[in-house]
């Protein structure tokens, strides 16, 4: 059996193995505000719900370990004590992982992301008009447990609004389980389906994702495209060039001068083999 110290391995390899083995861990995907008002929308999986009478919600945006800085959910909490806590399911589980890029300050990953935003009743950060259930907050209390890199900062939630979606509620008026279909963090890149098991998907690059609200209207609004393939989509650096799409064209004429309903089915067929460059190849051949 493996015997680890804390102090005698690194942060980062220690976090690899709490995160490989406390798992799977429910999604505090997170709204707030920063002081100007703009938004910001991020997951968090150290959450856990803690208490009922008060509702009492806890997660924590731990310090970055590779250089011990923080991040904008906690600096905006600090100022304004108000969160929306949106749960995830596995219809939106790709565009939360492409809202976890760190996009620089006042960026808004809702439209990075290709979330909608909903004003909220109590508090100013807003919902995520996608996720099944939106837990409106104020922060009680923020406990800091270090100053290093890889320390947690408790954020204690008082839940003061719960909005759910009737779709999810099962005939006994609460929530069905396999009707939500939550998914959860786990180690790695892996998550885990509550009524299916775990499966992966690619972490965001360490690079910015052109996000969602840089992909062309004709795909965003696709009748054919999911909010799951269009956050595949949004997940690149930079598009094919024009160059390799044109050969692409050639060696491909069947993909040339069809209508958009048949290319991004195309497309669609793609990306369910995980091929996303001939996706995009796809949908930008004219």
């Amino acid at each position: 059996m493996l015997t680890i110290t804390p102090n005698d391995v690194t942060t980062g390899k220690l976090h690899q193995y709490l995160l490989g083995a406390v798992a799977p861990r429910p999604i505090a995907f997170a709204s707030t505000i920063d002081k100007k008002g703009r938004p910001n929308l991020s997951p968090f999986s150290f959450f856990n719900v803690f208490g009922a009478n008060p509702p009492i919600m806890i997660f924590s945006p731990a310090r970055r370990v590779r250089d011990n800085t923080t991040k904008h959910t906690l600096q905006n909490i600090e100022v304004t004590k108000e969160v929306v806590v949106n749960v995830v399911n596995y219809d939106m589980v790709h565009q939360t992982s492409l809202s976890s890029t760190e996009y620089p300050e006042g960026v808004n990953e809702f439209e990075k992301a290709g979330f909608t935003m909903l004003e909220s009743e109590e508090v100013k950060p807003f919902r995520v008009a996608e996720s099944p259930v939106q837990f409106e907050c104020k922060a009680m209390d923020i406990i800091y447990t270090g100053k290093e890199g890889g320390a947690g900062n408790l954020i204690v939630c008082e839940v003061v609004r719960i909005h759910i979606k009737e779709e999810v509620l099962g005939e006994d008026g609460l929530i069905d389980q396999h009707k939500i279909d939550l998914v959860a963090r786990a180690g790695g890149s892996y998550y885990s389906r509550a009524r299916d098991g775990f499966f992966e998907i690619p972490k965001p690059l360490s690079t910015l994702g052109i996000g969602v609200d840089q992909i062309p209207v004709e795909i965003r609004d696709s009748t054919v495209l999911t909010g799951n393939n269009l956050g595949v989509l949004g997940n690149v650096e930079a598009l094919p060039t024009k160059e390799s799409v044109d050969n692409f064209a050639k060696e491909h004429p069947e993909f040339v001068g069809i209508d958009l309903v048949k290319k991004h089915t195309f497309a669609k067929q793609f990306l369910e083999k995980n091929d996303i460059e001939s996706a995009w190849k796809v949908l930008l051949t004219k």
